[in-house]
């Protein structure tokens, strides 16, 4: 990738791992690495004029490649360990929504932003995660969010829920877009709010997958996943 976003933070990390191990984590490293630059590329006037931008600041002799300068990711986050590790299977399981707005206390709560660009003041593409913690359960979100104006928006979410007497999580990966001009019914000022114009965005990906525990580790009441580990700068 000839250039990083504009904000980049490497060393922030939101990781979930149990005392044996396993576990699975979210990074900007990794999640730039499911940037597919072959393919799907945004094709806007400002594309050309902001990669030249890039070249010239970097000081760069090199011909600069075609790349996705929206930094679009599937990432779905970086599974963790050795010898014991989660299994990932596909299921037709949802996670349950009407459960998560149960009045429960909230143990522990954490937004982590792994990184962001103004796309040459063009628009947004954000990557961040976020993580609820209750007695019963645990809740991951982690939204890649795209605006490029006039254009389109886009938005890619995996929610990673996790019951304490489950000896597994469910992960829903979901992927909405559409274009500017097909949202004129919807006010402008929600295209900068990700919560609220998601209703508005059709659904074009889903996938839901079941991240089971290694064989022979009976699930805790209290707790299944051990340690939890949230770095930022």
């Amino acid at each position: 990738m000839p250039s990083l976003p504009e904000m980049m933070f490497g060393d922030n990390i939101l990781r979930i791992q149990h005392d044996r191990g396993f576990g699975i984590e979210f990074n900007a490293t990794d999640a730039l690495k499911c940037v597919n630059n072959c393919q799907g590329m945004i094709k806007v006037a400002c594309a050309e004029e902001w990669q030249e931008s890039r070249s010239e600041t970097e000081h760069t002799k090199e011909v600069v490649k075609p790349y996705d300068w929206t930094y679009t990711t599937d990432y779905k986050g970086t599974l963790l360990g050795d010898t014991a590790t989660l299994k990932v299977v596909p299921t037709t399981e949802h996670i349950n929504t009407e459960k998560l707005k149960a009045r429960e206390q909230i143990m522990f709560f954490e937004e982590v932003l792994l990184f962001e660009d103004e796309l040459h003041d063009h628009g947004v593409s954000s990557l961040s995660v976020k993580i609820r913690v209750m007695p019963s359960s645990f809740f991951v979100l982690l939204r890649f969010f795209l605006r490029v104006d006039g254009v389109l928006i886009r938005m890619n979410d995996t929610r990673l829920h996790h019951e304490a007497d489950k000896a597994y999580m469910l992960r829903e990966y979901t992927s909405r877009e559409s274009k500017i001009s097909s949202l004129k019914h919807v006010p402008p000022s929600l295209f900068t709010e990700p919560n609220e114009i998601s209703q508005y965005l059709p659904v074009k990906e889903t996938i839901c997958e079941k991240l089971e525990f290694p064989e022979n580790l009976e699930p805790k009441a209290e707790a299944s996943l051990e340690t939890m580990c949230v770095k930022s700068k």
